[in-house]
C-alpha cells in the first residue's frame, strides 16, 4: 500500500499506511492459528481504526489541493487512461487505426463500443503507462495523423448515428518537425470546424490533462465535463512560468497554475465546461473503478438528454455554446 508512487503533499499518509500494511501482514500470518483468535480480532480493529483516521486525512488534504498540486494529482503516474475506462466502462469495444494519409498514431485511440446501454463511438488521449509505451504514445502528445484519424472516425459516427464520446488527457499536440511538416496546426483547426456541425452528439470530458490546442482538438462538444482533480487550460503551469518568469520551479509554478484558473471548478465558474465529475476520495488512481463508474454514469444521463434533440438543434446549441465564450459586459461608471 506504501509502496507506490506518493505525492509530496501525502507524506502524511506513508505511515499510515505503512502501520495499516504491518498489520495486515500480522493478520495473514496469524490467522490460520485458532489460538490466535482474539489477538486478530484486536489487529483488525486496529487496522479499521487506522483506515478511519486515514479516510479524514485524505479528506483533509483532497478539500484544499492548490491548483498546481491539482495539476500534480491529474498527472499522477497511477492515474486511469483512455485504455483504462475502456476495459472499466464499456463494452464490445473495436479498436479502429489509421487516417487513410500517413498512418496511425497510438496517442489517439478510437472505436466503437457500448457504454451502458448507448452504442458510442469513443475516442480518447492515451499517454502509455510502460516506458516504451509512452515513448510510442508520444506521452499523449498527437500529431496531426492522430487528429485525422479522430475525425475520420467521427464522421463514421456520424454516419451510422452514433453518438461520439471523448477522453481528454494530452499536455498538448506534439510539437515536433515532422508535425509541423505534416500540418500540426491544420489539422486541429480542420477538426474543431468539423466536430462544430457534426450532427450527433457529443460529449467530452477532460479525465487528466487538457492542454491547449492539443485538448480542444478532440473537445468541441454539446456537454464538456472534468473530473474533479483534473485541469484544462490554454497552457500548462511549466509554460506559463518560464514565460512570465523565464524561470519553472515550484514557486512560479504555483503562481502561475492558480493565475491560469485551471482547475475543475474554476472551469465549471467560467462556463468553459458544464459539470464536474466527483472522483472517490484520494483521486482516480486510488479507486479507478469508481471513477469509471461515475464517469459512465455522467456519459449515459448526458446522452439520453442529447438525443432528444434534433440534429439542427444540436449543431445550432453547440455554436451557440462556444461562441459565447469570453463574453462578458462593462458597467458604465456612475
Amino acid at each position: 500500500m506504501a509502496t507506490y508512487y506518493q505525492l509530496d503533499f501525502e507524506k502524511p499518509l506513508v505511515e499510515i499506511d505503512q502501520r495499516i500494511e504491518d498489520i495486515e501482514s500480522r493478520i495473514r500470518v496469524e490467522e490460520p492459528d485458532p489460538a490466535q483468535a482474539t489477538g486478530i480480532e484486536s489487529l483488525r480493529s486496529q487496522a479499521q481504526a487506522l483506515r478511519t483516521e486515514r479516510a479524514g486525512m485524505l479528506t483533509d488534504i483532497y478539500s484544499k489541493l492548490t491548483a498546481w498540486q491539482t495539476v500534480r494529482v491529474a498527472r499522477h503516474p497511477l492515474r486511469p487512461q483512455t485504455r483504462d475506462y475502456i476495459d472499466l466502462m464499456t463494452r464490445d469495444f473495436g479498436e479502429m487505426h489509421g487516417d487513410r494519409r500517413f498512418g496511425d498514431d497510438p496517442a489517439l485511440v478510437t472505436g466503437m463500443c457500448r457504454i451502458g446501454p448507448m452504442k458510442v463511438m469513443l475516442v480518447g488521449h492515451q499517454k502509455g503507462r510502460e516506458t516504451s509505451e509512452k515513448i510510442a504514445c508520444h506521452f499523449g502528445c498527437a500529431h496531426p495523423e492522430g487528429y485525422r484519424k479522430a475525425l475520420l472516425k467521427m464522421q463514421l459516427a456520424e454516419k451510422f448515428d452514433l453518438p461520439i464520446v471523448t477522453l481528454v488527457d494530452t499536455p498538448g499536440a506534439y510539437p515536433g518537425l515532422g508535425a509541423e511538416q505534416r500540418g500540426q496546426a491544420e489539422a486541429i483547426a480542420v477538426n474543431l470546424r468539423e466536430m462544430s456541425r457534426l450532427r450527433v452528439p457529443i460529449v467530452s470530458i477532460v479525465i487528466g490533462e487538457g492542454g491547449s490546442g492539443g485538448a480542444l482538438g478532440i473537445a468541441v462538444a454539446d456537454r464538456v465535463a472534468m473530473l474533479q482533480h483534473a485541469w484544462y487550460s490554454v497552457i500548462s503551469p511549466e509554460g506559463c512560468a518560464a514565460i512570465l518568469w523565464k524561470e519553472a520551479n515550484e514557486q512560479t509554478n504555483t503562481a502561475a497554475a492558480k493565475s491560469l484558473k485551471l482547475t475543475a471548478s474554476d472551469n465549471l465558474e467560467l462556463g468553459i465546461v458544464d459539470d464536474v465529475i466527483a472522483e472517490p476520495l484520494g483521486g482516480a488512481h486510488r479507486d479507478p473503478k469508481g471513477t469509471a463508474n461515475n464517469l459512465s454514469d455522467w456519459i449515459v444521463r448526458t446522452l439520453q438528454e442529447l438525443k432528444k434533440q434534433t440534429p439542427d438543434e444540436l449543431v445550432n446549441a453547440r455554436y451557440e455554446r462556444f461562441r459565447k465564450m469570453g463574453q462578458f459586459l462593462e458597467q458604465a461608471s456612475a
